[in-house]
């Protein structure tokens, strides 16, 4: 399957910064919290009833996407579902986990900034890519959108 230049820019640059690592890591921690028990997910279920938390895949970057939309919209109720799991949790690696989530990563500042910025960027790169992807799509139209898309990078870079 074709991947867009802007999807293998973007992973390369999330595997090679430290705090984009520990970022999308923190995504997927909570995803595995939840998601390898169905006790657990069970939980998560009691708090969050719209958007569902999505695994990252390597290889579809849309997935990125969906999770962190799912947690940044949704990020107090799964912040609430982790503290009743930390009351009801019989695992202790789980409970660590749940607990350095709650105390760390889910109430620091970086993190929560990070949902924002990443949501955003993710967001207006899916775009581009849905478009470039569509059977009808122009050359002129899809070097315009690729344009766009690197005038938004200068912008927010400063």
């Amino acid at each position: 399957m074709w991947m867009p230049l802007s999807y293998l820019v973007l992973c390369d640059i999330a595997n090679s910064c430290h705090k984009a690592k520990t970022f999308f890591g923190t995504c997927q921690t909570i995803y595995t919290v939840f998601s390898n028990s169905t006790k657990r997910w069970s939980v998560l279920l009691e708090y969050v009833d719209e958007l569902t938390l999505k695994s990252l895949c390597a290889t579809r970057w849309e997935s990125h996407v969906e999770s962190v939309k799912a947690i940044r919209s949704q990020l107090g109720k799964i912040k609430d579902a982790l503290i009743k799991l930390a009351n009801v949790c019989e695992d202790g690696k789980v409970c660590r986990d749940v607990e350095s989530l709650i105390n760390g990563e889910l109430s620091s500042f970086d993190f929560v900034l990070s949902l924002v910025i990443w949501h955003e960027i993710l967001y207006r790169i899916n775009l581009v890519s849905k478009k470039l992807q569509s059977k009808d799509m122009l050359l002129d139209v899809a070097v315009k959108n690729l344009e766009g898309l690197v005038v938004y990078f200068e912008k927010i870079q400063g």
